[in-house]
């Protein structure tokens, strides 16, 4: 296996993940954890990492995760393995990574980095009642406690000046978009950009989930609701990973919201003037998932799940969609302006 260096750190960015041959998986598995695998091995469905379900001598099951290669450095994983263990020393329902026997969580095998990690099983969370939106809350409150208890310097800022910009610049910069719409696409990210900056100019930055939808949500009969899937954790304000788990707009889900702020604040502080940065996240969500799909576009599964993805008529779509998200920004923007002349009147 290969040691962790600068050097390993650029053979990362160039290796494939054609590397990863059943062969390989075991051997790389087995040298990590000193464990003896049967020869079961099971893919399951990711469309960024390689991840394989396995089974040890003993019949423990075990998942071992390959990062996309060139996604993220050795120190941005390292930040994400921090944090689910500062949430699992919290005693939050998380899933930590397995120690290896190098006393780290990661490891590399040509130029793949890789983690291990227990099988934990459960169902999706399904919401019945008012007190599920307030467990809602109150998770998502505990993981902000453990968030903001350290910094992380290596992980996307949800901030649009920073990550949005750049997710506009490689949208627009290269071959991901016929020529001919770049400076549409252009003009309305920077449109929504020019709208929404300044609200995070006070905003909280602090570790976050940052994909706090409810299918990362599971529940089981004897062990309550646990949160899984931090891959895409990033530092931003805390509105982040609870808006995701609304059913609805902002305006349509104030009973939601009420709930989930209840068991919110039982254990951490909410800034309710955050909530207007629901919109603007929304659009620099959207803007995200089509920068997460650029950079994946070449890989086999995603031309298979998404054929349709770059073409003419798609762009014309996304535009579309994105002008009228950034409609809804102005409408919000011009009802708080109307609001604030009133109470200033009275």
């Amino acid at each position: 296996m290969m040691p962790f260096t600068e050097e390993t750190e650029n053979t990362v960015r160039k290796s494939a993940f054609d590397v990863l041959t059943p062969e390989l998986i075991f051997r790389s598995v087995e040298k990590a954890t000193g464990k003896i695998l049967s020869g079961l091995i099971y893919p399951l469905p990711s469309y960024i990492n390689r991840v394989y379900e396995l089974q040890d001598k003993d019949k423990g099951r075990l998942i071992a995760k390959f990062y996309r290669p060139g996604r993220w450095t050795q120190a941005a994983l390292q930040e994400e393995h921090d944090f689910v263990l500062d949430c699992a020393a919290d005693e939050i329902p998380v899933v930590p990574p397995t120690r290896l026997l190098n006393g780290r969580t990661l490891d590399a095998v040509e130029g793949v980095y890789f983690a291990v990690y227990p099988k934990r099983l459960g169902r999706q969370f399904e919401i019945t009642c008012d007190e599920d939106w307030a467990r809602l809350g109150r998770l998502a409150a505990r993981i902000h406690v453990a968030g903001a208890r350290r910094k992380a310097f290596h992980r996307v800022r949800l901030d649009p000046k920073v990550s949005t910009a750049e997710d506009i610049r490689l949208l627009t910069c290269g071959d991901l978009m016929p020529p001919q719409m770049k400076a549409s696409f252009r003009d309305i990210g920077n449109g929504i950009l020019d709208e929404i900056s300044e609200l995070f100019s006070r905003s909280e930055f602090i570790r976050l989930h940052g994909d706090c939808h409810r299918g990362n949500l599971l529940e089981h009969p004897d062990e309550g609701l646990r949160i899984i899937d931090f891959d895409d954790m990033m530092i931003g304000p805390p509105i982040q990973d609870i808006w995701l788990l609304l059913p609805s707009r902002a305006q349509e889900c104030r009973r939601e919201i009420d709930l989930i702020l209840k068991g919110y604040e039982q254990f951490r502080a909410f800034d309710a003037t955050s909530l207007r940065l629901i919109e603007p996240l929304r659009a620099m969500r959207m803007i995200y998932f089509l920068a997460w799909c650029g950079r994946q576009k070449d890989d086999y599964r995603f031309r298979e799940t998404f054929p349709d993805w770059g073409k003419p008529g798609f762009w014309q779509r996304e535009i579309a969609d994105l002008t009228r998200q950034l409609q809804v920004i102005q409408a919000e923007k011009r009802l708080r302006k109307a609001v604030l002349s009133f109470s200033r009147r009275q």
